[in-house]
C-alpha cells in the first residue's frame, strides 16, 4: 500500500475541502468524482508500473559506457504510462491539452508516485517543473517548440544550477553565455549534480541552465536563464543536430539511484546553443518558480517516502511475534506480536505523527497555490512564501527520522536489503540536502521571509491558528491540548518578536547563527496546529448524524478517529516540548556553535 487512502481522502475532502475549489471558474468543470478518478488512475499506474521496479532500479543503477547512458527498461515503460495518462501537464488549461486540475489534487496523486518509486518519479517531476517555467516565461516560439514534446512525454526536462565550485551560492556561478548575431547564445561551463541530465528514456532533454551573459555583473543580478536542449530543433519542430552538451560522467549516489545524477559540460566544442528565457539578468527570478515548486515537491516526496516506510514497519509489527509483556512470568506463554510492546508503539506513533503531519503540511501548501493562482488571493500567496522553507524542510527532516524509526521497528530485518525500509532511508536522505539545505532554508525564513510585507505572512498564519484553537475549544477532549499548545504559541510569538528586535539593532550574525533552531521550532508549531485541525475535523465528523448512526459507525471509522486524536496528543505532548529549550538558545543568542574555532576541531 502506497498510502492510507482513508487518510488521503480525509485530508483532501474534509480538512482542505478540495470540492470547494470547484466553485472557482477555473475548476468549475470538476467535482469530487473527477478528482477521485484521476487519483484512482494514478494509483493504478503507480502500483503497476512504478512500484514493481523500485528495488530493481536501486540495484541496477544507470550505466554510462562513455558514449551513452542506459537505464533498466521498466523506467521508460513507467514514464510512458505516466505521460499517456496526461499526468505531465494535468494542471495546464484544456486548450493546451491539460486537465485544469487543482494543485491540491496534483499533489495528492504525485505523492503516490513518490511513495511507489521516487527515482522514476523524479524524471516526471523535473519535466513538469521545467515545462512550467517555459510556459510561464518563454516566448510563444519557445513554447511551441518545446512544450508539446515535454507534455506528451517525448522530451524530459532538467534544472542545471549547481557547479563543481558553486553549490547554493548561485551568485558565484561561472558558466558564461555569449550572445550571437541571430539572438541565440553560446554557453560554456560545467554543471554538477544535474538530476536526469542524461538518460535513454526520452528522445530529447531540455535543460534550463543558469549562466552569466557576457558583460553582466557578478552576483545574482547578473544571472540569466537559457533553454539548452540536448538536440536542437529544426524549422519543422523535429529533432535536429546534437547540441554541444556532453555528459562528463555519472555520479553514484547513496540513494535515489534510479535517477541519473550527472556532470554536464556545456560548450566543450565551443558550440553549445542556448535560448534566453525572458530578459538578461532575471534568470534567478524565473528559476525560482521551478525552485519553489521543487521545494514543495521535495517536501511532498520526503513525506511520502517516510509514509511508505511507516506503512511497511506497521505491517511488519502487526505480524512479527517476539517477546512477552514485562509483567508476564510464564516462559511457556505465547509470544506477542511486537506491536503490543510499548516502545514499538512509541516508534510507530512517532512515525505516524511525522508523516501524516508532513503530508497535511504539503497539501495545505498546495491548497494555498490554488487560492493564489485560481482565486488571485494575495494573502494566500504571502502565506505560501512564508511557509515554503518549512514545507521543504520539516518533511525532509522528520520523514527521514520516520524512516530511521521504521528500520528500528524491523530490527535486524530493517538493516538488510531484503526488506524495503533501508532503501526508503537511503532514498530519503537526499531530501534534506537538495533544493536548499536546512541551513539555507532557515536563513531564508528568519533572515527574510518572516519580515516581508511588515510580517503579514506570520499575521495571516496566526489568524488561521487562532480560528482552529477556537473551534477546538468546543471539544472537551481537545481542551488540554489547546491549553498546552497556546502556551507554546505565546512563547513562539515572544521569541519571534525578540529575534526581530535583535535583527533591527544590528545583531544579524548573532541572531542568524542559530536560525536552524528557529526553522525547527516554527515547523513544529505549524505541524502541531495542523494536527489540532485534523483532530478537530475528525471529531466534528464523528459528531455529525444521529446518535444511532454514530453508535453504529464502523470500527474502521472509530479507529481512524482514535488514531488521529492519539497522534495529535503525541505530537503536542512529546514533540512540541522542545520549543522551550529552542527558545532559550535563540533568545539568549547562544554562541556555543558560532564560537567554535577551526583549529579546535
Amino acid at each position: 500500500m502506497l498510502v492510507n487512502h482513508k487518510d488521503l481522502n480525509f485530508l483532501l475532502y474534509d480538512v482542505f475541502n478540495a470540492s470547494e475549489l470547484t466553485e472557482l471558474p477555473h475548476y468549475q468543470d470538476h467535482d469530487q468524482t473527477t478528482f477521485d478518478e484521476v487519483i484512482k488512475t494514478a494509483n493504478r499506474i503507480a502500483e503497476e508500473y512504478f512500484a514493481p521496479h523500485n528495488s530493481k532500479a536501486d540495484e541496477h543503477e544507470p550505466q554510462f559506457d562513455g558514449l551513452s547512458v542506459s537505464t533498466i527498461p521498466e523506467v521508460k515503460e513507467a514514464y510512458k504510462h505516466y505521460a499517456n495518462a496526461g499526468l505531465l501537464n494535468a494542471r495546464q488549461r484544456y486548450d493546451e491539452g491539460g486537465m485544469q486540475l487543482p494543485a491540491l489534487v496534483h499533489a495528492a496523486y504525485s505523492g503516490l508516485f513518490a511513495s511507489a518509486n521516487p527515482s522514476t518519479a523524479g524524471y516526471t517531476f523535473l519535466t513538469s517543473a521545467a515545462a512550467n517555467v517555459i510556459h510561464a516565461f518563454g516566448t510563444e516560439e519557445q513554447k511551441s517548440q518545446f512544450l508539446p514534446g515535454m507534455w506528451d512525454g517525448r522530451f524530459a526536462g532538467t534544472m542545471a544550477l549547481t557547479e563543481p565550485d558553486v553549490g547554493s551560492s548561485l551568485g558565484d556561478l561561472a558558466t558564461k553565455a555569449t550572445k550571437q548575431s541571430d539572438g541565440t547564445y553560446k554557453l560554456k561551463g560545467q554543471k554538477m549534480f544535474i538530476s536526469g541530465g542524461d538518460q535513454d528514456i526520452t528522445e530529447n532533454i531540455v535543460h534550463l541552465v543558469l549562466a552569466r551573459a557576457e558583460g553582466a555583473p557578478q552576483g545574482v543580478k547578473g544571472i540569466s536563464l537559457f533553454i539548452t536542449p540536448k538536440y536542437l530543433m529544426d524549422e519543422n519542430g523535429e529533432l535536429g543536430e546534437r547540441n554541444d552538451v556532453q555528459l562528463a560522467g555519472l555520479l553514484h549516489k547513496m540513494g535515489y539511484r534510479g535517477t541519473t545524477s550527472t556532470v554536464l559540460n556545456f560548450g566543450e566544442q565551443d558550440n553549445c546553443t542556448g535560448y534566453l528565457i525572458g530578459e538578461e539578468g532575471k534568470g534567478l527570478s524565473y528559476m525560482f518558480k521551478m525552485m519553489n515548486e521543487a521545494r514543495i515537491g521535495v517536501g511532498l516526496g520526503a513525506a511520502m517516502i517516510g509514509y511508505r516506510g511507516y506503512l511497511e514497519s506497521l505491517e511488519y509489527a502487526k505480524n512479527r511475534p517476539q517477546g512477552r509483556h514485562p509483567s508476564s512470568k510464564a516462559n511457556d506463554s505465547k509470544p506477542i506480536n511486537i506491536i503490543e510492546h510499548a516502545d514499538v508503539k512509541r516508534m510507530l506513533l512517532a512515525q505516524k505523527s511525522y508523516v501524516e503531519g508532513s503530508l497535511a503540511l504539503c497539501l495545505f501548501a498546495s491548497r494555498l497555490v490554488d487560492e493564489q493562482e485560481a482565486a488571485n488571493n494575495e494573502d494566500s500567496a504571502t502565506l505560501l512564501d512564508l511557509l515554503t522553507p518549512i514545507v521543504k524542510s520539516f518533511p525532509s527532516y522528520y520523514g527521514l527520522k520516520a524512516n530511521d524509526l521504521a528500520i528500528q521497528v524491523l530490527g535486524g530485518s530493517g538493516y538488510i536489503r531484503e526488506y524495503p525500509v533501508e532503501q526508503c532511508y537511503r532514498d530519503n536522505r537526499l531530501n534534506p540536502i537538495h533544493e536548499g539545505t536546512h541551513g539555507i532554508q532557515s536563513l531564508d525564513l528568519l533572515g527574510r521571509k518572516l519580515w516581508m510585507k511588515g510580517g503579514k505572512g506570520l499575521q495571516l498564519l496566526l489568524t488561521r491558528v487562532n480560528k482552529t484553537l477556537k473551534r477546538c475549544q468546543t471539544h472537551e477532549v481537545l481542551k488540554p491540548l489547546v491549553e498546552s499548545y497556546s502556551k507554546k504559541l505565546t512563547l513562539f510569538s515572544q521569541t519571534t518578536m525578540q529575534l526581530g528586535q535583535n535583527l533591527q539593532t544590528g545583531k544579524v550574525n548573532e541572531t542568524l547563527a542559530n536560525s536552524a533552531l528557529y526553522l525547527d521550532m516554527m515547523g513544529k508549531m505549524v505541524v502541531a496546529w495542523l494536527w489540532l485541525e485534523m483532530a478537530e475535523k475528525a471529531l466534528s465528523l464523528a459528531g455529525e448524524g444521529s446518535k444511532k448512526e454514530r453508535a453504529e459507525g464502523s470500527n474502521e471509522d472509530k479507529h481512524f478517529l482514535a488514531g488521529k486524536l492519539q497522534a495529535c496528543k503525541y505530537f503536542i505532548e512529546w514533540e512540541l516540548g522542545e520549543v522551550h529549550s529552542q527558545s532559550k538558545l535563540l533568545t539568549e543568542l547562544n554562541s556555543t556553535c558560532a564560537d567554535m574555532e577551526e583549529a579546535w576541531f
